[in-house]
């Protein structure tokens, strides 16, 4: 077990291969041809001076790879618009490409042109157990660099909806370690690491108004996506193509349906819509308007355990059988998932 004199051991193993990202955009820049006023009149008479490149916010980050793939929170990256700067360490600088942004799961990828980097080796978030050493690092408030608190793993498979301040954008995250290291903003993106120094999850949200609760994405999340990045040079996100509706017992009372689980293939609002794609891997599986998909690889399908959740587990070509309820029988289908386009 680690205890206090061992952790500035494992920061040393890490912080070299921690990094800040600064956030920059090339904005309008307003002048009032009078000058200041006292009054503050100024603002109603300015022009525009051009654009001036402004930095706009800023987060963290940590190598994963030698040759300078990093991993951060996909809320840090966002703006595509945006340039953004890799500080290492050592307080080198370098523009960073964004390779990769994962919508569902908070994740991305970027590249610097370097090698021979440092790495933070990755763990396993699924071996994670309540009351374990958990320490996070990052870029606190865009200003303090390497900031460590240190904590433990508070909760596991935490739910919440986080908000970026920069776009306004609400996402729902999932499956999240809740620690009580404190995570401010711009620890965003940095890594939480255990005691052997290795990232267990990538630090992503703290709650405002609340002492001691942060959230961290578990890195086994991010594996996937590395894997991705590294083989297909992107995140294939696969595509089974049908509009669903997930079934509970209300909706099962109202409407006298067979299943209080499971997902009604259904157009839903969507004006002549079609609830299976035509061509998609569900239209050459066999599936109808009506039906009840009750499970995916025999993992079922219900309101805490969605359909898009099951299938973000797999990947784009794998195989899948499906367990549908039709006209009161159940039969499996089987296809191949394929990359949403």
């Amino acid at each position: 077990m680690l205890n206090k004199s061992s952790i500035p051991q494992v920061i040393k193993k890490v912080l070299p291969a921690v990094v800040s990202i600064t956030i920059s955009k090339y904005l309008t820049v307003f002048e009032s041809p009078f000058g200041p006023s006292p009054f503050g009149f100024e603002q109603f008479f300015a022009i525009p001076r051009g654009k001036k490149k402004i930095k706009v916010g800023g987060g963290s980050g940590f190598i994963v790879d030698p040759t300078g793939i990093i991993l951060t929170n996909r809320h840090v990256v966002t703006d595509p618009q945006a340039e953004y700067l890799v500080v290492l360490d050592n307080g080198k600088k370098y523009q960073a490409q964004v390779l990769a942004r994962d919508p569902i799961n908070d994740v991305a990828v970027l590249k610097i042109e370097e090698k021979n980097l440092p790495v933070v080796e990755l763990g396993d978030s699924s071996q994670l157990e309540l009351g374990q050493i958990a320490i996070a690092i990052g870029n606190a408030l865009g200003i303090f660099r390497n900031t460590v608190s240190a904590g433990v793993v508070s909760g596991l498979s935490r739910e919440i909806k986080a908000g970026s301040t920069l776009t306004g954008e609400v996402t729902r995250l999932k499956g999240l370690i809740q620690t009580d290291a404190a995570i401010n903003p711009g620890n965003s993106g940095g890594p939480l690491i255990d005691q052997e120094g290795k990232a267990i999850g990538i630090n992503a949200a703290m709650v405002f108004m609340a002492e001691n609760i942060g959230f961290a994405l578990p890195i086994n999340m991010a594996k996937k996506d590395l894997e991705e990045v590294k083989e297909y040079g992107r995140i294939r996100q696969p595509f089974l193509g049908v509009r669903y509706v997930l079934l509970n017992k209300k909706l099962q009372e109202q409407y006298e349906l067979p299943s209080k689980e499971g997902a009604l293939v259904i157009s839903e609002s969507v004006p002549q819509g079609q609830a299976v794609v035509p061509g998609s891997p569900a239209d050459k599986a066999g599936l109808k308007e009506g039906d009840i998909i009750l499970a995916i690889n025999k993992e079922k399908i219900s309101v805490k355990n969605p359909l898009i959740d099951i299938l973000n587990k797999l990947k784009a070509g794998d195989e899948i059988e499906l367990k549908v309820l039709r006209v009161g029988q159940e039969s499996l289908f089987k296809t191949i998932l394929e990359e949403k386009k």
